[in-house]
């Protein structure tokens, strides 16, 4: 019996560039997470952590693989070049993020106590990680969409910074848990409820382009993701200003760190990282409201 329908297998998903760049993340992705489980070791909230990210990279880089060579993408209800492009930001900054935090807390030049040959090992996963993080932002740049180009959402600049978007709220979240007295103010409680609004419809944004199902719903999605995107400006504004007069103006808060804070459990530096992080958000939607002027919508790609 003949075949109509072209080859089953799908030898592009590994020979070209951005296929090698997967293969790539596979290799550096299973070297680094075995390097740390075999010898070097993690522990408490920050290895674990970097462990999570590792292992769940590898495993939805793996998915990727297989389903572009089996071509068993095109059986999924995703679109698929909204996933992938969604997953390699994603995947890039929390491969950086564990790329700095990894050897931050394990490595060390001595080798005592933990000896050298663990020492040795986590140097070497360090190193990986930091390869693995290339080669997810290599893999982001092969993919972008570029000038005049037809291609997915989340491929955009605008697309890429709601990834962006909501791991720097993901951030300010981990934040506000870590003992920041948030609930002191009803002034910083508006401030959680912008950062919880905001974060909430980019991730609901996302899912829509993701799942390919913008074309169903009843209102102008493209419009409505520019209106929301200047709303956010302007709930971010209010929350750049009203963060750190209650939380560094010496009438509510403390302008300096308190001398007796313990470090890793001081509210004070938890507001100085959500402040810092809430001008980041600030700027990042500032930038996405000014490329969404600039590019039109594909409802499935």
């Amino acid at each position: 019996m003949e075949s109509t329908g072209g080859p089953y297998l799908n030898t592009a998903a590994v020979t070209s560039p951005v296929g090698i760049a997967r293969l790539l993340q596979m290799t550096f992705g299973c070297a680094t997470f075995s390097l740390v489980a075999h010898q070097g070791g993690f522990s408490a909230a920050y290895g674990t952590f970097c462990m999570f990210v590792w292992t769940f990279c590898f495993a939805v880089t793996v998915f990727i693989i297989a389903c572009e060579f089996t071509r068993l993408h095109s059986c999924l209800s995703l679109s698929w070049g909204n996933f992938t492009a969604a997953f390699a930001m994603l995947a890039t900054l929390m491969s950086v993020t564990a790329a700095v935090i990894y050897p931050l807390y394990f490595v060390q030049v001595g080798c005592y106590p933990i000896g050298c040959q663990a020492r040795d090992f986590r140097i070497a996963a360090s190193v990986f990680a930091g390869l693995l993080f290339v080669t997810y932002a290599a893999e982001v740049f092969l993919t972008r969409a570029k000038p005049g180009q037809v291609t997915s959402y989340m491929a955009t600049v605008s697309g890429l910074l709601k990834i962006v978007q909501a791991f720097v709220a993901c951030i300010i979240f981990g934040a506000l848990v870590n003992d920041s007295q948030y609930g002191k103010y009803v002034a910083t409680q508006w401030c959680v409820a912008v950062y919880s609004f905001c974060f909430v419809v980019t991730v609901v944004v996302v899912a829509f382009s993701v799942t390919g199902k913008t074309a169903l719903l009843w209102f102008p999605f493209e419009r409505s993701v520019v209106i929301y995107t200047f709303g956010a400006v302007l709930l971010y504004a209010s929350a750049a200003v009203i963060w750190p007069v209650f939380c560094f103006d010496s009438k509510y808060g403390s302008p300096r760190r308190p001398g007796l804070c313990a470090k890793g459990k001081c509210p004070w530096d938890s507001q100085l990282v959500i402040a810092i992080f809430t001008y980041v958000n600030l700027l990042l939607y500032v930038l996405d409201l000014a490329y969404s002027q600039r590019i039109r919508f594909v409802s499935h790609i």
